[in-house]
């Protein structure tokens, strides 16, 4: 479980194809390092769960900064994830730890799909950005609501149709990929994990 506050960003080192997926691996950054340039004791230990982008993986190996993961062909259907390439920057997130603070919203790590950023338009120091997102994902998204937006938690401004708005202050823009984005990119969708419930436990009352 997630929280979708980005720990820091994460620079690809190499992108290899094994099988039918892939081998990332990816230089930590230097606030979840520790002065000798290894991972904290306390951090990321081999078998543990990082967000990159909001997609949930495996760290399969780690050594001194780098740590290693094994995506498979289903999560490179459904993410973004196999667009990454060396020297992209990557949003880095650790699993929840029991008693932290909850700042952003309940993140699983489990994307719901891909959007399309589709506008950009800056205000003074604001940001608003539209993304078109599928159909079948859009009922999930109401005003004021959360959402991930490759694992940043985000809250919706505006929704019409299929595509939804929402208003990044600069320390977003600063700290996540979302700085980087333009329109044409692609961006992992996670929605509000309690929004899915709902629907399914009103579609057995309704059956």
């Amino acid at each position: 479980m997630f929280t979708g506050l980005v720990e820091g960003l994460g620079i690809v080192q190499a992108v290899e194809r094994r099988g039918p997926g892939l081998w990332v691996v990816v230089r930590s950054p230097a606030e979840l390092q520790n002065p000798s340039g290894a991972s904290r004791s306390t951090g990321v230990q081999i078998g543990e769960s990082i967000a990159i982008n909001g997609c949930c993986l495996t760290v399969v190996d780690v050594s001194e900064n780098d740590w290693a993961f094994e995506v498979g062909d289903e999560t490179l259907r459904a993410t973004n994830l196999g667009d990454l390439a060396a020297g992209q920057a990557v949003n880095l997130e650790r699993a929840l730890a029991a008693g932290a603070r909850l700042g952003g919203h309940f993140v699983q790590g489990h994307i719901d799909g891909r959007a399309t950023v589709a506008e950009i338009h800056r205000n003074g120091e604001w940001t608003h950005v539209t993304f078109a997102l599928p159909q079948a994902l859009s009922r999930y998204l109401v005003a004021k609501g959360s959402v991930a937006v490759d694992g940043v938690s985000l809250t919706v401004a505006e929704t019409e149709g299929d595509r939804f708005r929402v208003m990044l202050i600069p320390h977003t823009l600063e700290s996540t990929t979302l700085g980087r984005r333009k329109p044409g990119d692609a961006v992992n969708i996670e929605v509000d994990l309690l929004a899915k419930y709902v629907e399914r436990l009103l579609a057995g009352r309704g059956s």
